[in-house]
């Protein structure tokens, strides 16, 4: 049986990495070649690193090719931020980092010129104050000479894919998390842009994912030993790539993509931009294959990690006190706008509590209980308000990504919603990136047989609600948190 081996490049908002995956038959294995930090810059503001993460993916791609015959390799990365090239394609300057504070204010600034159901109307994206939309209106705002310089707009993979293989455009999965572009026409939304003072000029042509973009440019060819490889535009957003590899064998389903955010959302066919959806805040993505993601964004294990950074242990040492701790101390609404930015989370989660005049939590097992719990009910609030808008009960609960080594939030999940949570693969996001290679050169042949591959290989675990009590007092306490 002949393998076939293809190369994701994964990078997440605190680490990437280099996996290969080899399909053999109905069989895929997966090969970790190099993993590396992705640690942002303070200079003058909050700034992505992107000429170290360029190395570390250079890398990430020798590595693989002296092990591997490569038949194609693809990246992924975060949404929201970007970078502005130059007349010359020269790069103006490390992009800023979403959580940056230049966006504090810029939802009111962009309401004061366009209305927000007219915003939604044109983009059928989540209102957050870290979309691209409002970090470009900030650069508008300030007179940002980078701006008045620029002449082309990319996210961060397209950036990366641009210097791979020398072609410029925006994929289109990740061009929809921006909120500059129109989900029904599929272009970018020139009304809006031109009403808050952006320079429509900067945007790119769009691709669709599973576009090939051509091969390595010959010096990276040659540098990194991996010859004319060719370039494949997956879904380029991280969570559009994880959505691939939902092993799901209904559409039913709900999904949340954990890692440093918590992504709940559905698949659907066309975008909803219903009053309901504009009401509740959710959010049109893109997807692969004609599908939509209906989702919203959850603040997810950025907490944990903060908490981590700040006292220095380890994730396992965290979970073991949490698991020890006593339950339902306390509730915290987790997208409240106090834990955005980095930095004393521990002590801005004790802050919550009392200021909403509640138990404060004091040990570090109980301050890791309380956010556990609490993204657990904030998914059932989310997805309770995500079935009335798509009119179905969803079930079960798939879990994917990172998030899903930690077993203590997936029971406390399963529990919170009374699903049937569906736990792995961890790798998600890197599993849908290699599928949608796979698709894209005919080794697979649709988004429903790379699923069924997935459900055949098992190696996810199942977890049942159902254990404790006290989940229905703690959900009417959240809703008092995020409902005042």
């Amino acid at each position: 049986m002949k393998e076939r081996h293809f190369l994701a490049l994964d990078l997440g908002a605190e680490s990437g990495r280099a996996i290969v995956g080899t399909l053999a038959g109905d069989h895929l294995a997966l090969t970790e070649t190099h993993r590396f930090a992705n640690r942002p810059m303070h200079l003058s503001g909050m700034h992505w690193d992107v000429a170290s993460l360029w190395r570390e993916m250079c890398q990430g791609i020798a590595a693989a090719a002296q092990r591997f015959r490569l038949e194609s390799v693809a990246l992924d990365t975060w949404g929201l931020d970007f970078a502005l090239l130059d007349g010359d394609g020269a790069l103006l300057g490390n992009p800023h980092h979403y959580r940056d504070t230049r966006t504090d204010g810029m939802l009111e600034a962009a309401f004061a010129r366009v209305p927000r159901e007219e915003i939604f109307r044109q983009t059928g994206i989540q209102f957050m104050q870290i979309n691209s939309l409002y970090q470009l209106l900030a650069m508008v705002m300030a007179g940002d000479p980078q701006l008045g310089a620029a002449r082309t707009f990319l996210t961060i993979p397209d950036l990366f894919n641009y210097w791979l293989s020398g072609r410029i455009c925006c994929e289109f999965t990740n061009a929809t998390t921006t909120q500059c572009l129109n989900p029904l026409s599929r272009s970018w939304a020139w009304p809006l842009l031109e009403a808050l003072g952006i320079p429509t000029r900067i945007f790119p042509a769009l691709c669709e994912p599973g576009t090939r973009l051509g091969a390595l440019l010959p010096v990276v060819a040659q540098d990194t030993g991996a010859g004319a490889l060719a370039l494949i535009a997956p879904a380029c957003h991280d969570t559009g790539s994880a959505v691939v590899a939902v092993p799901a064998g209904n559409g039913d389903f709900a999904w949340i993509s954990s890692g440093t955010w918590s992504i709940l959302g559905a698949e659907v066919g066309q975008p909803v931009l219903s009053e309901k959806a504009l009401a509740y805040n959710l959010t049109n993505e893109g997807g692969v294959c004609g599908t939509w993601r209906l989702g919203k964004n959850v603040m997810g294990l950025w907490l944990v990690q903060e908490c981590r950074r700040e006292w220095g242990t380890t994730y396992d040492e965290m979970t073991r006190l949490a698991e020890e701790a006593r339950p339902f101390l306390a509730v915290i609404d987790p997208d409240s706008r106090i834990f955005l930015h980095p930095g004393q989370m521990a002590e801005k989660i004790r802050q919550f509590c009392a200021d909403s005049g509640q138990p404060v939590p004091e040990t570090q097992g109980e301050v890791i209980r309380v956010v556990l719990e609490s993204l657990a009910l904030k998914y059932r609030f989310v997805l309770e308000r995500l079935e009335e808008v798509v009119g179905k009960h969803l079930d079960p609960l798939h879990i994917i990504g990172g998030g899903v080594k930690n077993r203590l939030l997936n029971q406390l999940s399963a529990d919170a919603t009374g699903r049937t949570v569906i736990a792995g693969p961890v790798e998600a996001t890197a599993v849908g990136n290699i599928l949608m290679q796979a698709i894209t050169l005919g080794e697979l042949g649709s988004l429903g047989e790379a699923r069924l591959l997935l459900r055949r290989a098992g190696g996810i675990e199942e977890y049942s609600p159902g254990h404790g009590e006290g989940w229905e007092e703690a959900y009417q306490k959240l809703k008092s948190v995020v409902l005042p």
